[in-house]
């Protein structure tokens, strides 16, 4: 396994662990309660990991055909 299909792991600890400890109701963050906004940053941070994962995977270069 290459270690940057490891990437792809953050955004499910994320979304496991930061549901644990975001599960708040009080602080408002941008107008949503606190698990709501943690719920929309790690949507966000998963669409980032995957586009880094994609960018610097050996398997999706092109070759050059001449």
């Amino acid at each position: 396994m290459k270690k940057i299909y490891l990437l792809g792991f953050i955004p499910v600890i994320g979304f496991v662990i930061g549901a644990l400890f975001s599960n708040k109701v009080t602080p408002y963050v941008l107008g949503m309660p606190f698990f709501h906004f943690s719920i929309v940053l790690w949507s966000l941070l998963t669409t980032a990991c995957l586009g880094l994962i994609y960018l610097f995977d050996p398997a999706n270069k092109e070759e050059e055909i001449e």
